[in-house]
């Protein structure tokens, strides 16, 4: 049992080791890299644009249950007016950047696991360094520093939608006044609470895409499968360490800012 624990322990460390000097080196390959700006641009349009309907969608829909579930939690202690504070502060200080991480996660993320991993088991990535070219440079830099960009926009954008459908939901359904809902929502949210929010944006992002793009990356040395069964799994593999990941650095964060 301890040989066992032994080794896993060391296997865990190597790992970590190995997934930092990965994403290390691909930010470092941002300064050789030609035509990295026009790669930047279409990954801020695939992780973005395409991501944008999702956002929308669970941007609204946390709102409006954030008011409703809000409002009636307000209710008995007679506190409806601080249905604004409740609503913004949630999502501004921890529910927007989780949730718009792991939507993001979801689809572009798995998108580009699954696409890396694609291209390693038909050897395409072999063919890059074969022909000179820096293969982290070229896959895998410009998605790290759009996520950097799209993460905190996307995350902006969900804070806002959430307001928005807290405000829907408080005033229109359930009769708080919309003047005191707003000036309460204006009241709470500072400076500080803004600084966390796209803080952790940024992080939940590099976190994220640089894990999922580790997984496919090596999608042959960390699968015992081969073919299609091993793009899924190490698709599967990114999807749940970042996502776990997001959910472990949200809390280091918080205990920072709280």
């Amino acid at each position: 049992m301890l040989t066992w624990l032994g080794r896993q322990t060391l296997c865990a460390i190597t790992e970590i080791g190995d997934f930092s000097l990965f994403t290390g080196k691909s930010f470092c390959c941002a300064a050789k890299t030609k035509g990295l700006a026009k790669r930047v641009a279409r990954a801020v349009h695939e992780q973005g644009t395409i991501c944008l309907p999702v956002i929308l969608i669970v941007g609204v829909f946390t709102g409006l249950v954030l008011g409703l579930q809000g409002y009636h939690v307000l209710s008995r202690f007679g506190s409806q007016g601080l249905l604004g504070t409740l609503v913004s502060l949630s999502l501004v200080r921890e529910m927007a950047p989780v949730l718009a991480a792991l939507m993001l996660i979801g689809q572009a993320g798995s998108a580009f696991a699954a696409e890396l991993g694609i291209q390693r088991n038909t050897e395409q990535i072999v063919a890059l360094e074969t022909m000179g070219v820096d293969s982290l440079g070229y896959l895998v830099t410009p998605r790290l520093l759009a996520a950097l960009v799209v993460f905190p926009i996307q995350t902006a954008l969900f804070v806002i939608l959430g307001i928005c459908g807290g405000g829907l939901s408080g005033s229109l359904l359930l009769g708080v006044d919309s003047g005191v809902y707003w000036s309460a929502v204006h009241r709470a949210v500072e400076a500080g609470d803004l600084s966390e929010c796209f803080i952790k944006s940024a992080i939940f992002g590099l976190l994220a895409m640089s894990t999922c793009a580790y997984q496919g990356f090596h999608a042959d040395r960390n699968s015992s499968a081969i073919g299609a069964r091993a793009v899924s799994a190490c698709t599967t593999r990114a999807v749940v360490l970042s996502s776990i990941l997001v959910l472990v650095a949200d809390y280091v964060i918080s205990s920072f800012f709280v």
